[in-house]
């Protein structure tokens, strides 16, 4: 996927009091760098950063970290946050397959939002629901597992329920059109999210835990 070019992009993130450049050294301490023991949720691709900065604003006694591998995004990102002022948002610039070198047993939720799909067979082991992936989140749930996933494509979605369900994961909430359904699911939409719902896309929805 490309994203646009942002001037100055990695000078934006590295003057950024909400990017944390050395995630390493945080490790089994992220609660002691936010000041509280409130539950700590992590967003893996957190693209312009809508969803988490939107979450981190209207929770603030929970703990959200966005993470994302593209420099551009995450310059977006610190861009979005704007003239706000948060004691519960950092960010990371780094790629997902090294979340347990920055993370200890600390995570409670783990949100995947609009993750890129990887349709074809052979890069199936990608997708951030493969059991690769839910093997690492293992290393970092600090007790219960707990993943909420939103997408709109249905290879992903569909590949996501049987990968969760084969690791024993129970489904909390499922929703084949999350914007029409009669639950009035609580969500906030990610920058792809507006377009898609001015499109009257339906959106998957799954809200998976496993309870220890």
């Amino acid at each position: 996927m490309r994203y646009n070019v942002v001037k100055g992009a990695n000078e934006i993130i590295e003057n950024s009091n909400y990017l944390i450049k050395n995630p390493i050294n945080y490790k089994n301490n992220w609660s002691k760098l936010f000041g509280n023991n409130n539950p700590i949720c992590l967003e893996l691709g957190m693209g312009r950063g809508s969803f988490i900065i939107g979450m981190a604003k209207k929770n603030p006694n929970i703990n959200y970290i966005g993470l994302e591998l593209d420099v551009n995004q995450t310059a977006t990102a610190v861009k979005n946050i704007k003239d706000n002022k948060f004691n519960n948002l950092k960010m990371i610039c780094a790629d997902a397959k090294d979340i347990v070198d920055f993370f200890g047993k600390e995570i409670d939720t783990i949100y995947l939002t609009f993750s890129e799909p990887w349709p074809k067979k052979q890069d199936e082991k990608k997708r951030f629901t493969s059991e690769n992936y839910l093997r690492l989140y293992d290393r970092i749930f600090k007790k219960n597992k707990h993943i909420i996933l939103k997408t709109d494509n249905k290879i992903l979605f569909a590949s996501a329920m049987e990968s969760l369900s084969c690791y024993w994961y129970s489904f909390d909430k499922v929703s084949l059109d999350l914007h029409n359904d009669e639950r009035k699911i609580e969500n906030i939409m990610t920058d792809f999210e507006m377009q898609y719902f001015k499109e009257r896309r339906p959106i998957y929805y799954v809200d998976a835990s496993f309870k220890n």
